[in-house]
């Protein structure tokens, strides 16, 4: 996979990109991963990239000129997917990882100040990206929070696959509990099951505990989890043990 990234402060990339999964799936040639500094674009001696704008208020807009050079001079090789990102754009989650991921060749958009001139969205954006319904400096972080999942998705980024495929969000739910030594910490204690050895009795208590954690934090979520019929029977008694008059007793030990 490549993922070119252009924007206006590339040395906030290199710590990003020298570190753990990442730092070894580019280290590994597994991922490549190109950052640009946009002012390379810039034709006058001063690489000016901003200027006031139309209409007055606010701060500067980042100019449409230089912007659409780069990206198409970045297009040169290949054709990547182009991504804005962006607080307007399409909320980031596990399927948009996964479909972006199957594009193998990315173009990632890092505006700043007050924004991008629209005409570049409107010319050489392929689509736009949020990682939240929140507003930060610039795209440099929801860069390195793309790139970070996408690693996930190229083939031996992560030894262990299984641990991906069982990741929250992966099965349309939360992830379970986890546990290591030592098995008691401050008078809480490991679950008994987890260290039975019946796998069988681990899985089943690890699906409870997913979809308890769910119901308690996302409940939202189980609308659209496609869960198999023993999942659907344990969720609704689950269900039931949280509404008035059930049973307690959806942390199990």
């Amino acid at each position: 996979m490549r993922i070119q990234i252009l924007t206006i402060f590339p040395e906030l990339f290199g710590p990003f990109l020298a570190t753990s999964l990442v730092g070894r799936a580019v280290a590994g040639g597994k991922l490549r991963v190109e950052v640009r500094d946009l002012r390379d674009f810039a034709l006058d001696r001063h690489r000016v990239v901003d200027d006031v704008p139309y209409g007055g208020g606010g701060g500067m807009v980042m100019v449409a000129p230089v912007w659409l050079r780069a990206v198409r001079e970045l297009s040169q090789e290949s054709r990547p997917w182009r991504i804005l990102l962006s607080p307007q754009g399409r909320r980031l989650d596990d399927a948009g990882v996964r479909e972006l991921a199957r594009r193998d060749d990315l173009l990632l958009l890092c505006g700043r100040y007050e924004g991008i001139d629209e005409r570049v969205r409107e010319l050489v954006v392929d689509e736009e990206v949020s990682i939240g319904d929140y507003v930060l400096s610039g795209g440099e972080l929801p860069a390195m929070v793309l790139t970070e999942a996408l690693s996930r998705e190229v083939p031996g980024v992560v030894q262990q696959r299984e641990s991906v495929e069982r990741d929250s969000f992966r099965t349309g739910l939360l992830d379970y509990p986890h546990y290591t030594r030592p098995p008691e910490v401050e008078g809480l204690r490991v679950p008994e099951v987890l260290t039975s050895g019946d796998h069988a009795a681990i899985e089943r208590w690890r699906l409870r505990a997913a979809l308890a954690a769910t119901l308690a934090k996302r409940p939202e979520l189980l609308e659209r989890a496609d869960l198999p019929p023993a999942a659907r029977a344990e969720l609704e008694r689950l269900r039931r043990e949280a509404s008035p008059g059930g049973v307690a007793g959806s942390r199990e030990n």
